[in-house]
């Protein structure tokens, strides 16, 4: 009896995943080499999800942590089944949802599973995968297949997009086979633009880590990055991997230096000229960067003037990405970077009144529409107003859940927030919706 409920809230939490991402029973039984009908008994648990190749592909494709698909690893990484425990172990939580489940099925319970899919993942997939990442820094695994250029970049596409959506959890999955990849394509071809790339696949390392509070790690994902971009020789590929770099020393507390290091590329940039598109966007983020960088070292003439310039530049870029190239800059983007110098220069009022002109429809991906909410709260909370923090904090996590439980920072500022004032109305349901307890 046990088995059979396991295995349906199994299946429910594979039916609940494969809508998430938009794909149809027969788009992901193509995937499985499979047909709609397996993937629907799957579904429901008339048919058992024992088979360990499906489990993996399940993982793979969906993105699903192994350990939720009952899978264990062992030392070599390989992949083998174990009995599952139902879902519903994990304390329910309630989270933002679409009310409307086409199955007409309990949209509560429907809530449940996604967010306790989330909570397993984020407790028992998430410090694995980082101890595998640390290993690869360490000692690069041997890439898994053939290091062929256009697949590298492909896969750097891929990883990107896994950034903008949030998806943090699957993108350090696949970290230490595209960065072995990426350096192995680069010393086979001694290219600059296999340079460029890898230099750009440890860009993002460092940008992920960052972000999940690995700031050992990020320091030798910069120093790489660095390394390989002064080998491509390519201004814009140098200047990205120097801002990389100076965001680890400002984190380091280095803030001196890492202003240094980002004017540095602000000039390489401008030197290279700002008539093509993708430098003028380079040139337009290193601002961003180093107004942010000057506010933080307390420069507010700089800070105010650098966000300026960021601004004017901005105002003169296609509003649609450069194919290729690693930013995309519009006037709300500056607009975002604003908010977070005013937030900087102590200055909650100035920081507030930036985003008034920012709508969450003008940023292009969850990870930048949850960041504009989570430097909203801070500059709410740097103001003392709790209930509007709360209010923004829930914004963010309906964007990007990970923005506010997996940043170190903004989940402090949350737990705080749930401490300090528990019967503030929005509170309790942001406590619920990271996982928090007092």
């Amino acid at each position: 009896m046990m088995a059979a409920r396991a295995a349906g809230d199994l299946g429910a939490v594979v039916r609940l995943v494969r809508r998430d991402r938009g794909l149809t029973q027969g788009q992901l039984g193509a995937l499985l080499c499979c047909s709609a009908s397996t993937i629907s008994r799957l579904e429901t648990g008339d048919q058992p999800l024992t088979n360990v190749a499906i489990l993996q592909l399940l993982a793979q494709h969906l993105g699903i942590p192994p350990a939720v698909l009952g899978l264990s690893s062992d030392a070599n990484g390989r992949h083998a089944a174990f009995a599952v425990a139902s879902p519903r172990a994990a304390s329910p939580i309630t989270v933002a949802c679409d009310d409307h489940d086409e199955d007409g099925g309990d949209p509560m319970r429907r809530r449940e599973l996604l967010t306790n899919l989330a909570l397993t993942g984020a407790a028992t997939a998430v410090p694995d995968l980082l101890s595998r990442l640390d290993d690869a820094l360490a000692v690069l695994p041997t890439p898994s297949a053939p290091a062929v250029p256009d697949q590298i970049a492909s896969r750097l596409a891929w990883a990107r997009a896994s950034f903008d959506t949030g998806d943090l959890s699957r993108l350090v999955a696949g970290l230490p086979d595209l960065l072995a990849s990426a350096q192995e394509a680069a010393e086979t071809h001694a290219t600059a633009t296999a340079y460029a790339r890898a230099a750009a696949c440890y860009d993002l390392a460092t940008d992920t880590l960052l972000k999940m509070g690995r700031h050992e790690a990020s320091r030798i994902t910069a120093d790489r990055a660095v390394m390989l971009a002064n080998l491509s020789g390519a201004p814009i590929s140098m200047a990205t991997s120097a801002r990389s770099l100076s965001m680890v020393l400002r984190h380091e507390g280095r803030r001196t230096i890492a202003d240094q290091l980002i004017l540095q590329a602000v000039h390489r940039v401008e030197v290279a000229g700002l008539d093509v598109p993708a430098h003028a966007a380079a040139y337009a983020q290193m601002l961003c960067t180093c107004a942010y960088t000057a506010a933080q070292v307390g420069d507010r003439d700089r800070a105010r003037e650098m966000i300026g310039q960021a601004a004017q530049v901005a105002a003169r870029l296609p509003s649609r990405a450069v194919s290729g190239q690693p930013f995309t800059v519009s006037p709300a983007h500056v607009s975002l970077y604003e908010i977070g110098v005013h937030w900087a220069l102590g200055d909650a009022g100035a920081a507030l009144h930036a985003g008034r002109g920012v709508h969450p429809s003008q940023l292009p991906t969850p990870e930048r529409r949850g960041r504009l909410h989570t430097d909203l709260a801070r500059a709410w909370w740097q103001w003392g107003k709790p209930e509007q923090t709360a209010s923004a904090l829930l914004s963010a996590c309906h964007e990007s859940l990970g923005e506010v439980r997996t940043r170190p920072a903004i989940r402090a500022m949350a737990v705080a927030l749930i401490d300090q004032h528990p019967r503030v109305p929005g509170v309790q349901t942001l406590a619920a919706t990271i996982g928090y307890s007092r």
